[in-house]
């Protein structure tokens, strides 16, 4: 069974920075192709960013491009969310996923596992 475990998340101002961190159980992260994600007060869970499984290609919502980059180290099992120049909109849990697979995975239904969400808030 693969878990993962955000953490990171905290009361920020606009403007300011927070780096997130998904740490993932398991012997095969390498494997898998990795998402962050998050839903705001009544809105639906929305993609933020992914990354494939060997790092070199990465996509993003447009909300964030720009702003936050995604990341993985597999000596620890870990994937990042940079998130800089915050915005009150971007105030939400996030949360990160994982999928066996080779490419980039955009799309919340294919995701097989999730972690329990971080809550960030940015303050106007």
């Amino acid at each position: 069974q693969v878990q993962l475990v955000e953490s990171g998340g905290g009361l920020v101002q606009a403007g300011d920075s927070l780096r997130l961190s998904c740490a993932v159980s398991g012997r095969t992260f390498s494997s898998y192709a990795m998402g962050w994600f998050r839903q705001a007060p009544g809105k639906e869970r929305e993609f933020v960013a992914a990354i494939n499984r060997s790092g070199g290609s990465t996509r993003y919502a447009n909300s964030v491009k720009g702003r936050f980059t995604i990341s993985r180290d597999d000596a620890k099992n870990t994937v990042y969310l940079q998130m800089n120049s915050l915005k009150a909109s971007d105030t939400a849990v996030y949360y990160c996923a994982a999928k066996a697979a080779p490419t980039i995975v955009a799309v919340r239904q294919w995701y097989d596992y999730w972690g329990q969400g971080t809550q960030v808030t940015v303050s106007s």
